[in-house]
């Protein structure tokens, strides 16, 4: 079938390939022409791990296309799914006025019966605006629905997410645009995953839910993993223990500098504000922000009470996307220690393999980038661990200790074990691991 997608970005740009990839003929919109005049030659604005081949093979099989302009090129299309941003207002509550916009104006050039499926991540009630914005600017007066599908893409693995979801689900009251979603959806239907059928509302709250969720157990762990610290316990074994309960997992048992993205931050803000809205506040979530923040500048006291005074001193931070396997640093962890450190006087050195550029907007020539680790910390009185990509994994701590001016390593992915470190003269610290261990032995099991 037609389907229109508006809005490019993560969610959009993948879920457009995606169904391209279903056998759909799918037209991609947005309003940023340089983005678009890139994706028209099969190349990706960002970094996603198997993306560009997905959307070059649309392309070539001339089942995918991408234009700037909302008109008569949706009039066609049997779905259009909105996919734009949502980003956090001053008091929290998630800004939908690029979802509203888009509603207004593809409502003249429907024709015929159109589902119109919200993609975005919006607050309850959202369906009910967007539908009741359609109405007032129908050109023809003509039936049609809008669904809630929200997305659970995880960045880094949107593309195996799409094609091999957990579930999908689905908020509507219509069962001609049932109908039709499973036609959207026949490949996954057909594959056995699950759908969850409800109405708009509780689809719209499911995927504020669970993000909050997750967010809550990154920031549950961290707060158990400065526990350990403060007891000599260990949050290897700590996390070990409790994620071996199969009511719990092992998922998002990770201590670390606190979670970031284009998702967890303003999702969970926005559950609050819309809890607030209702009179139900949910204590809980709003707790979970706070401690995140918390988190993040107990990092920074961890750097100063590890090096001391940080004006003069150099830095080498590695890793400035908010998780490894991206180029995204919106809300990273790195932020808030780059911008406190610099604040500090610190110098700070950077590496990333994917993220500078995006970090190359924010600081500018304020601090200085560097083509791998080694560069990054040669003179640098402190290496710390802000990221957990692979490439971090095996450092030459010999090469190393020659090239730094003090032989100091703060991981705060914990992606070394203490006594590897030290055994090569290394001052280490990490996060949650507070064990006083014995020589001889091993702190993870």
């Amino acid at each position: 079938m037609n389907i229109a997608v508006i809005g490019c970005g993560y969610v959009g740009l993948v879920t457009a390939a995606g169904l391209a990839d279903f056998g759909h003929t799918v037209t991609g919109v947005d309003n940023d022409s340089a983005k678009i005049n890139l994706l028209k030659q099969g190349l990706i604005p960002f970094y996603e791990k198997n993306l560009t081949p997905l959307v070059t093979r649309g392309i070539q099989n001339n089942r995918l296309s991408f234009t700037t302009k909302i008109d008569a090129n949706i009039e066609n299309a049997g779905a259009i799914f909105i996919a734009v941003g949502t980003p956090s207002l001053n008091d929290g509550a998630a800004d939908i006025s690029q979802v509203l916009k888009v509603a207004r104006r593809l409502a003249p050039y429907l024709k015929k019966y159109t589902i119109i499926i919200n993609k975005s991540t919006v607050p309850v009630g959202t369906a009910k605006q967007v539908a009741n914005i359609i109405k007032a600017n129908l050109a023809v007066d003509i039936a049609f629905d809008v669904v809630s599908n929200p997305e659970f893409l995880r960045e880094g693995k949107s593309v195996a997410d799409f094609f091999q979801p957990d579930r999908v689900v689905v908020g509507t009251n219509s069962p001609q645009a049932k109908r039709i979603i499973k036609k959207v959806y026949a490949r996954l239907i057909t594959e056995g995953i699950p759908f969850v059928w409800t109405n708009p509302e509780s689809a719209e709250l499911i995927k504020y839910a669970a993000n909050a969720f997750l967010a809550a157990k990154i920031t549950f762990i961290n707060e158990i993993a400065n526990l350990c610290e403060a007891t000599s316990a260990d949050i290897d074994t700590v996390s070990r223990g409790m994620g071996l309960d199969a009511r719990i997992g092992k998922q998002f048992l990770a201590a670390g500098p606190g979670y970031g993205g284009s998702c967890f931050p303003k999702d969970t803000k926005a559950l609050a504000h819309i809890a607030r809205a209702y009179g139900e506040p949910v204590s809980i979530v709003e707790a979970v922000v706070k401690a995140n923040e918390r988190q993040k500048a107990r990092m920074v006291r961890k750097i100063q009470n590890t090096t001391g005074n940080l004006k003069g001193k150099t830095l080498a931070l590695l890793g400035l996307a908010f998780k490894s396997g991206i180029d995204d640093i919106r809300e990273s962890p790195a932020i808030t220690l780059i911008n406190q450190l610099l604040a500090a006087g610190a110098k700070i050195k950077a590496h990333d393999p994917r993220a500078m550029k995006n970090a190359e907007k924010i600081w500018g020539k304020t601090i200085i980038y560097c083509r791998d680790p080694y560069e990054a910390a040669a003179g640098a009185e402190a290496l710390v661990i802000v990221t957990d990509w692979n490439e971090y994994r095996n450092l030459d701590f010999k090469a190393l200790k020659k090239i730094m001016k003090t032989p100091v390593v703060i991981d705060l992915r914990n992606i070394f074990t203490p006594q590897e470190v030290r055994r090569q003269g290394f001052h280490y610290e990490s996060v949650g691991r507070g064990l006083k261990v014995l020589p001889g032995v091993p702190v993870k099991s």
